[in-house]
């Protein structure tokens, strides 16, 4: 157990985990804790939580709505990088870390803990940013983290000391037993546990939640319309919207048309390998588009430097480092290339795809004249590209000289 404990501010969903966790906190610390749940988008969750807080005799409860910090200050700046962890997870349960422990941390000095608590494992990535946050914060901060003090070490453990305890759980599986692990956000839905833990199972159709099967997606395409301005999305088929209200009507969107499915076994931060799946639907359509605007308005090498830097910078939020000086410094970098990333991009969804169809920008660097197979009428000389190539090519021809001496 930590020691010098006097006051705790728990990370509480309401869910299996952090319920058990609440009573576990007040028996074996024996102090008051306080309660935080960030209503981020996952919307049915939050009230339950409310109500099983209080009935536990929790009395300072705080449910915050934080969906429009959490996409404009955290969604919308990793998107501007175009960012993928190893090449497909559009890091939904990542992103939203930094801004829970930030507000952990806040609340703890706003109630007068000294101590803050929440319900990631000891196997999982959500341990690491959890508290890599905390402590960047509030480098004296307490944490505690049940997952590696207890010995419930089991879903069918939790649930049976939930039991005991008269602690009521929802989301028990359909068929019997544990439920999935589960998060979610307006970024994503995630689903791990179960079944899914052998990779040869594949995913129950049941299982998914916000989208249909892409195969029994309407048999029409659906077109829409997305306006950026200095890299995020601002407007939906012409419409001026919040970030939070865009991302919650493309998840509508997409879940509708099949798009944002991902079956994944992932790199974790600790060590193993784990299998996850994931909805993303609006996230899969804005990366799409943003690629698409860019694409018009970035020069090459900062694009192409772009791209180099994604995966260092995917890694950091993937491991934590939201608030790393090096993760700041990229973010200086990426956010000064968005300055002409301005325009909109149209796009069709069709059963799980994200088809372009058309794109325009007042800041584009494509140029007809230029690029035509025509008659450019001298906006391009032909003959410059000889001198081009044999200055590009000395290097390679001297090469193969030497090889030959």
């Amino acid at each position: 157990m930590i020691k010098g404990v006097k006051k705790i501010v728990l990370a509480y969903s309401g869910g299996l985990d952090t319920s058990v966790i609440l009573k576990w906190l007040q028996d074996q610390y024996n102090c008051e804790v306080v309660t935080f749940t960030a209503d981020l988008g996952q919307k049915e969750e939050i009230e339950p939580a409310r109500a099983k807080a209080k009935s536990a005799g929790v009395k300072e409860i705080f449910i915050e709505d934080l969906r429009e910090e959490f996409v404009r200050d955290y969604v919308f700046p990793m998107f501007r990088a175009n960012t993928l962890y190893e090449g497909e997870y559009l890091l939904g349960t990542s992103i939203a870390r930094p801004l829970i422990s930030k507000r952990l941390v806040e609340i703890a000095h706003q109630t007068g803990c000294n101590a803050i608590s929440h319900g990631a494992t000891g196997k999982g990535n959500d341990q690491v940013r959890f508290e890599l946050g905390a402590y960047a914060i509030d480098p004296d901060i307490k944490i505690i983290a049940p997952w590696r003090e207890w010995d419930l070490l089991s879903r069918e453990k939790l649930l049976k000391y939930a039991t005991e305890n008269n602690i009521p759980v929802e989301m028990k599986h359909k068929s019997g037993g544990t439920p999935y692990s589960m998060d979610a956000n307006l970024l994503h839905i995630s689903y791990e546990g179960r079944h899914l833990e052998d990779p040869k199972n594949e995913p129950e159709e049941s299982m998914w939640r916000w989208s249909v099967d892409p195969r029994n997606a309407p048999d029409k395409t659906q077109e829409i319309t997305i306006g950026f301005e200095n890299g995020d999305p601002d407007s939906l088929n012409g419409k001026k919207l919040l970030p939070h209200e865009i991302l919650e009507e493309l998840n509508v969107l997409g879940g509708e048309n099949g798009i944002g499915r991902l079956d994944l076994v992932e790199n974790r931060y600790v060590g193993m390998k784990a299998r996850g799946c994931y909805e993303t639907p609006g996230g899969t359509i804005l990366l799409k588009a943003h690629r698409a605007i860019e694409s018009l308005t970035l020069d090459r090498e900062v694009a192409h430097l772009k791209d180099e830097l994604m995966p260092r910078y995917a890694s950091l939020i993937y491991n934590g480092y939201w608030w790393s000086p090096e993760r700041i410094a990229l973010q200086t970098l990426i956010d000064h290339s968005q300055k002409y990333v301005n325009g909109w991009v149209k796009l069709n969804l069709y059963k799980g795809n994200v088809i372009l169809v058309a794109r325009d920008s007042k800041g584009s660097l494509f140029d007809s004249e230029v690029a035509t197979f025509e008659d450019d009428d001298g906006a391009f000389d032909h003959q410059d590209a000889a001198g081009f190539i044999k200055l590009n090519a000395l290097r390679l021809r001297l090469n193969k000289k030497r090889k030959k001496s």
